[in-house]
């Protein structure tokens, strides 16, 4: 394999708290030297010279539907590895929600064997929890870890019976595996299709109240203190969540969260002119929650911030709001609307790729994440600075139900490599 050396970057590593400029020379698939005083390249190296743009670790991103097997036509594994490519993501996981379920180890096997056919981005997976997510019987955890699932979640359905919840934990527990949950209380959230108050009335949609949030996060932290069990939440929204999971934090609870871009960037208000790819699950919530996310994010109350892509044809989005499935693609925009809150001056850097690489890699015990002699080359290279504008149209994504469609962003991905192989050009010379 080519030797190729990054000069002129600004070299990013949240997990060294590295932020110089300097160059990286990659060798056989891995990082062979990094710094500011490299010298001079190889001679047999191919040079790429970043003009001081960023060079970080490849983004992690923890919460991705796969659509295949199942789904095809809505995504396919090529397609979403050349999506989460062009969106500098080097590393994925996929839900367990494609049809049959991951829930058995052939399913398993069967993505590691497509993700490999690919050879784009780093494709791993979860194992569901229970049977069909039917929310009555346990999986075999053992042997879906064994055969590769990074960690145990129902998906996009959350475990609403408190027993199973208690088995759950207390199998994975035996395991040392994490248990996801997508929380919020089933019973209130059934037939909702956004969140209670003023513009869910004006529009005279069905609204759940943010609490059934929080009501399934309390829940699961108690049963979390009976269990002694890893437990994270998945895609957080409101403040009151927020609030009990810093709690839970501090008193010494193995527990985790992370959260998308749309609860951060977006709020209740886009749904006004019933814009569908702007229904999401859980839905989008007050400017009140919306900050909240901010600061939690600041505090480091929310470990991860992972994409949440979701795709979904024009069938199924272009319909009634009431009727139309929730969820939006999100693997190619989600650095450059993570960055709006850098450009803001809400959060450092360094601090925001942190949550996007070194913390979920921990999380799940992934490779890459972090830049170090010996480590997989998994890099993106990105201009900070460049300013374009989200356009549905020209994502790479099957489905293009982006709920950032129209938005200026700044911060555009020039290159992605994985392993030392480059899997996206956006050509720097």
């Amino acid at each position: 394999m080519k030797r190729m050396f990054f000069q002129n970057a600004r070299v990013l590593d949240p997990a060294s708290n590295l932020d110089v400029v300097g160059g990286l020379l990659v060798e056989n698939g891995k990082i062979a030297d990094l710094g500011p005083n490299l010298g001079d390249p190889p001679p047999d190296a191919e040079v790429l010279d970043c003009k001081g743009l960023c060079l970080s670790p490849g983004l992690v991103d923890i919460r991705v539907h796969l659509c295949e097997p199942g789904e095809e036509h809505k995504e396919t594994i090529d397609g979403l590895s050349a999506s989460a490519a062009k969106g500098g993501i080097t590393t994925l996981v996929g839900l367990p929600n494609t049809e049959p379920p991951i829930d058995d180890a052939a399913v398993v096997e069967f993505v590691a064997r497509r993700a490999r056919e690919v050879r784009g981005v780093k494709i791993f997976v979860y194992g569901a929890a229970t049977k069909g997510f039917d929310g009555k019987r346990l999986t075999e955890m053992g042997l879906l870890k064994e055969a590769g699932a990074r960690a145990f979640t129902d998906g996009n359905i959350a475990i609403a019976d408190a027993m199973m919840m208690r088995r759950v934990l207390s199998y994975a527990s035996g395991f040392d595996a994490l248990v996801i949950q997508h929380p919020e209380e089933p019973t209130l959230t059934a037939s909702a299709v956004a969140t209670e108050g003023e513009f869910a009335t004006r529009l005279g949609l069905s609204a759940a109240p943010a609490a059934a949030e929080v009501m399934m996060v309390e829940r699961d932290i108690r049963l979390v203190e009976m269990t002694g069990a890893r437990y994270h939440a998945a895609h957080i929204s409101t403040a009151a969540a927020v609030d009990k999971i810093a709690e839970a934090k501090s008193r010494g609870l193995n527990v985790s969260a992370d959260t998308a871009p749309a609860y951060f960037a977006l709020n209740e208000t886009e749904i006004l002119q019933y814009r569908t790819f702007s229904k999401l699950s859980p839905p989008l919530r007050s400017e009140d929650d919306r900050r909240s996310i901010v600061e939690a994010l600041k505090a480091g109350t929310i470990d991860v911030i992972a994409s949440d892509h979701w795709p979904q044809d024009q069938e199924s989005k272009r319909l009634p709001f009431a009727q139309a499935n929730p969820g939006a693609v999100g693997v190619e925009t989600l650095l450059p609307v993570c960055l709006e809150l850098v450009h803001k001056g809400e959060i450092e850097l360094l601090d925001l790729l942190g949550k996007l690489t070194v913390n979920p890699a921990k999380l799940l015990g992934l490779p890459g994440g972090s830049l170090k002699k010996g480590g997989p080359a998994d890099i993106v290279v990105f201009d900070i600075d460049r300013p374009f504008k989200v356009d549905s149209d020209k994502l790479n994504s099957k489905s293009k139900n982006s709920a950032f469609d129209g938005r200026p962003v700044q911060g555009m991905i020039m290159v992605t490599m994985v392993d030392g192989r480059i899997v996206y050009d956006g050509r720097i010379t």
